[in-house]
């Protein structure tokens, strides 16, 4: 019976990967830490959006760090072992993590929804309350779905080869390795994670229709492109991580690939939380001016 796993990671010479790995931890964790720092130090950012977005910050660093530690000392270590115990705790973690996240992502298209179809009514549908009530739940849908997934994935026997051909413990490598036949649980992924993700999708999608429909109403170009801006950076966000997330999980078992596992999480689990302060700072003024405020009291003091 298999006590452990052996991430395979990337082909070729993974101790090279180990530089720019490090450099994406580092900005990433950088770059949505000062999101946080500057919501929390700038009065005027102090809205329903702001709050959802800094939240967000704090996610996409718990997500990212999920696997990304990991997977540095396995690129400089010839020992790439996790246990048995840390692949069940990792997976329950980086499902957690993607399970809220999609949730989250529904609540801020929602908000974005309000802001733009209902702005005299904004303030009372989006009060601070409703926006933790929002918080506190994509938490809890993502702690169940991962419970579900991590249990029947880890209720399976393991008797046969324990090298999981990816850079962490994800449920489709890892129910490869089973010498058990794997129907309920891809049964599971289609019900339960379709739910989650295609339900959070389905809700996403509403808002931005709903949106989208507003936004055609308006008579001014500049009226349309000023309320399209507000939820751009939103929607690069959805497209990258709903893309390659679906593409994952959904995708025919004959469309499978060596390695290609690992490439598709990357986005969702590296590139998206990578690219999350420069989608949302770099695209935002107000954001941007109020980094810059900060950082240049800080260098006078």
């Amino acid at each position: 019976m298999v006590t452990g796993f052996v991430l395979l990671g990337f082909s070729g010479n993974q101790l090279s990967l180990f530089p720019f790995f490090l450099c994406t931890y580092i900005i990433t964790v950088g770059g949505n830490l000062s999101i946080i720092i500057t919501y929390k130090l700038s009065p005027s950012l102090h809205t329903p959006m702001y709050f959802f977005l800094a939240n967000f910050s704090l996610l996409e660093i718990l997500y990212v760090s999920s696997t990304v530690p990991k997977m540095l000392s396995s690129l400089l270590s010839d020992c790439k072992v996790i246990s048995f115990i840390g692949c069940a705790v990792q997976m329950y973690c980086v499902l957690l993590f993607g399970g809220t996240e999609c949730y989250m992502l529904a609540a801020m298209a929602y908000d974005r929804y309000n802001a733009i179809c209902h702005p005299l009514l904004y303030t009372l549908i989006m009060k601070e309350k409703v926006c933790i009530q929002h918080i506190v739940g994509s938490y809890v849908i993502g702690a169940a779905n991962s419970l579900i997934h991590t249990v029947f994935t880890f209720s399976l026997p393991f008797c046969g080869s324990n090298e999981i051909d990816h850079f962490f413990c994800d449920v489709p490598p890892v129910l490869e390795l089973s010498c058990q036949d794997i129907w309920v649980n891809k049964l599971v992924i289609f019900v339960v994670g379709g739910c989650v993700v295609i339900g959070s999708f389905i809700v996403t999608m509403i808002s931005y229709v709903e949106i989208i429909s507003k936004i055609l109403k308006l008579h001014s170009a500049s009226g349309k492109k000023k309320t399209f801006a507000t939820c751009s950076s939103h929607s690069i966000a959805v497209t990258i991580f709903y893309g390659s997330a679906i593409f994952m999980y959904f995708r025919p078992k004959s469309s499978y690939r060596i390695g290609q596992n690992s490439v598709v999480s990357l986005m969702y689990t590296v590139i998206a939380p990578l690219l999350n302060p420069f989608i949302y700072s770099l695209r935002n003024k107000e954001v941007k001016s109020n980094i810059k405020n900060i950082f240049f009291k800080k260098i006078k003091f």
